[in-house]
């Protein structure tokens, strides 16, 4: 799953990256609204957290632009504002959530694992797809119930798969979703690598 992140508080921008990397998350984060216009251009993210105010611009303006391009991503506002009007009118804008700092990142990353399941399946925790199972909370895939045990980026990437399954995906759109700015794109052996891997590990158990 692919964050970006829109905070101009650099401390909180790093903890949030710091945070939500440790619970397997693939994030971006800017800090300032030129570079979120930038980003949210080229890229596709599951989920965007947006602070309301940006040194250059204002994050509703930014949500505004993020519809009008008709992106799928759920959005989440963080404000230090905590009037009901002021929720009211971010709600209003288009986001999803929004959340009052300060805040515990651990309410953050369940509001976006809510938001999640909301998008892709209606509140579930866990995914059902023929003989596969996928726990979202827990990172464990199974096949006829049995543990797949798969790395935290095969996950991901089996994840990734199930959710655009009616869809034809490009290489580039996985592994610009899946692994960012990791890797340039001059091959795609690592992806095949993954691929492979992925239908030896759930082929096994079938």
């Amino acid at each position: 799953m692919k964050l970006l992140i829109v905070e101009d508080e650099h401390h909180l921008l790093d903890g949030m990256l710091t945070y939500l990397q440790s619970e397997k998350y693939i994030c971006e984060g800017v800090n300032s609204f030129k570079l979120a216009e930038e980003k949210i251009y080229i890229n596709e993210y599951d989920i965007i957290i947006v602070d309301i105010m940006l040194p250059d611009g204002n994050g509703l303006e930014l949500i505004q632009q993020i519809k009008s391009q008709n992106k799928e991503s759920g959005i989440i506002i963080i404000s230090a504002k905590n009037s009901i009007d002021d929720k009211i009118i971010g709600l209003d804008s288009g986001s999803d959530d929004y959340i009052t700092k300060p805040f515990h990142l651990s309410e953050l990353n369940s509001r976006i694992k809510a938001l999640l399941r909301r998008k892709h399946y209606k509140g579930f925790k866990i995914v059902i797809e023929n003989e596969l199972k996928l726990d979202l909370n827990a990172y464990i895939a199974m096949v006829n119930n049995v543990n797949t045990n798969l790395t935290s980026k095969e996950f991901q990437l089996l994840y990734y798969l199930i959710v655009n399954k009616n869809k034809i995906v490009r290489k580039q759109s996985i592994v610009e979703h899946l692994w960012s700015d990791e890797y340039d794109f001059h091959s795609y052996d690592f992806l095949y690598t993954h691929v492979t891997n992925l239908r030896k590990i759930t082929s096994k158990r079938m």
